[in-house]
């Protein structure tokens, strides 16, 4: 290394302390549903699911939202031109329970990715004064709605999404999918994005979307973002940039999610997002991603070099195990949080370098038009230097 570079080690160590305060920052600040007052009034919410393809899951989602502690709901289901068994298991459902509503999917027009199609028609159908917008493969505890509209109510919200718990079955999914979780935790300052109403550093998570009606529309609804692959994200920063109040919260003990069901599902997944996370500026996703991967790469690759006998002069051990450490801690607090495995922290080199493989997967499956989701492709997307 020569001129700037020889302060690489100096530079990733100040960085991954910037992360460990924006990590225990969030800790403190990011609140869960049961924190907050119950409500006095309970407004009317319509929970709303797009399914297609979704035999194994929707049951189970549909019967734990039937069974909310909570007095006026519906739940309106839009089966998306499935294939499988979901439109029997839906109407076979909708004989056990008026509050529940199934929808068959109008054919999907122009301009629009399939999703957005079935979410907006969702919320046209809704009658609810709160819209909480959910995936087919989430599960809900009782308590649900009454404690995520307490919350809402409380912090005066227009919008509240929060990270359920994801469920990680094989050692694929144990590796990939708690990346992301991780890197909301650590690099996401919640309290600046709320305080300053900074849209760029905030996420929102479609699993989990609870929105004011009123504000969802004022926004533009999903006919606002129905060509954008990472609607959620795109519709929280409208909410924030149009001047409403956005909330990220702990739904990790009322909301679980499998997510993906496997290595190769989990990856296919990511690929179609993560380029999309960056609104598709080719020069800010390849800074972020060569950076990153020098942060928690470099450090215990020096580490592993050093005690193969093969040190690496210009990168001091000392400052190699210290990155190390701090990634370490910042991967663990992330993790614990998230109610991960502890143990699966200390793997974290192995699951950064496939999330980078992923990430660049996605950049060129992308601009090559090569990415699909469940059985529809997903055209190339303009994107910017």
């Amino acid at each position: 290394m020569s001129g700037h570079l020889d302060h690489l080690p100096q530079l990733i160590v100040v960085f991954l302390a910037l992360g460990l305060l924006t990590a225990l920052s969030n800790h403190l600040t990011v609140r869960r549903f049961d924190q907050y007052p119950r409500a006095s009034i309970f407004p009317r919410v319509s929970v709303l699911i797009p399914a297609r393809n979704e035999a194994d899951n929707i049951e189970a989602c549909v019967r734990s939202l039937l069974m909310q502690e909570y007095p006026d709901f519906e739940v309106i289901v839009l089966d998306d031109h499935s294939e499988d068994e979901t439109p029997l298991i839906l109407s076979r459902l909708a004989r056990t329970s008026n509050r529940l509503r199934v929808l068959d999917g109008r054919p999907l027009p122009e301009g629009w990715l399939g999703k957005h199609w079935a979410c907006h028609q969702l919320a046209q159908a809704a009658t609810g004064e709160l819209l909480l917008f959910t995936d087919a493969d989430t599960r809900h505890a009782p308590s649900m709605l009454r404690d995520s509209v307490s919350a809402l109510l409380a912090e005066r919200a227009d919008l509240v999404t929060a990270f359920p718990r994801e469920e990680v079955v094989t050692w694929g999914e144990k590796l990939i999918i708690p990346v992301i979780g991780f890197g909301i935790f650590s690099f996401l300052p919640v309290a600046l994005a709320r305080w300053l109403g900074w849209a760029g550093l905030s996420v929102t998570i479609g699993q989990f979307m609870l929105f004011r009606r009123a504000a969802f529309e004022a926004i533009g609804g999903y006919e606002a973002v129905r060509s954008h692959i990472v609607d959620d994200v795109m519709l929280g920063r409208r909410i924030i940039q149009y001047g409403f109040t956005w909330r990220l919260m702990d739904g990790t003990q009322h909301v679980s999610c499998r997510m993906y069901r496997g290595f190769w599902q989990a990856v296919d997944g990511f690929t179609k997002n993560v380029f999309a996370f960056f609104d598709y500026r080719l020069s800010l996703f390849l800074i972020t991603w060569v950076w990153m991967a020098l942060v928690f790469l470099a450090p215990p690759f020096v580490v592993w070099a050093n005690y193969f006998d093969a040190p690496i002069p210009s990168y001091p051990l000392p400052l190699a195990w210290l990155g190390t450490l701090e990634a370490l801690f910042l991967w663990s607090i992330a993790y614990w949080r998230f109610r991960f495995p502890l143990p699966l922290a200390f793997l974290y080199p192995v699951s950064f370098a496939l999330f980078v493989l992923v990430a660049w997967r996605s950049l060129v499956y992308t601009l090559l038009g090569q990415s699909s989701w469940k059985g529809r492709d997903l055209a190339p997307p303009v994107w910017r230097w």
